[in-house]
């Protein structure tokens, strides 16, 4: 299990994942087989340096890996930051959940 996120990385992974090109390219990318930029840029509407630009941001918050093959740049997903953010998600989620349990205890006496 990850230990708990720190605030500027969870902000990072939520900030990249709060974007919908972000996000369908994460989905583009969720089988975990390797993809180019000419396959991830296919259908969408917007250029190829704007499209690196999205993949640099998902790389740099731990989501996308990028790798070389021959001339080719290959991007793959990259679970580690997903998994860190879960283990935030649910740090944050058994707090409040203790706090409920309290407040329904004084509540109730």
């Amino acid at each position: 299990m990850f230990s708990v996120m720190p605030k500027a990385e969870a902000a990072a992974v939520f900030a990249a994942i709060g974007e919908p090109t972000r996000m369908r390219l994460l989905d583009r990318l969720g089988d975990g087989a390797p993809r180019s930029i000419s396959t991830l840029a296919r259908d969408l509407p917007i250029s190829r340096q704007a499209l690196t630009k999205h993949l640099r941001v998902l790389e740099s918050a731990g989501l996308a890996s990028v790798a070389r093959d021959g001339r080719e740049t290959l991007y793959r997903i990259d679970p580690t930051g997903l998994l860190a953010a879960e283990s935030w998600i649910a740090t944050v989620s058994s707090q409040w959940g203790s706090a409920i349990d309290r407040l329904k205890r004084h509540v109730e006496n």
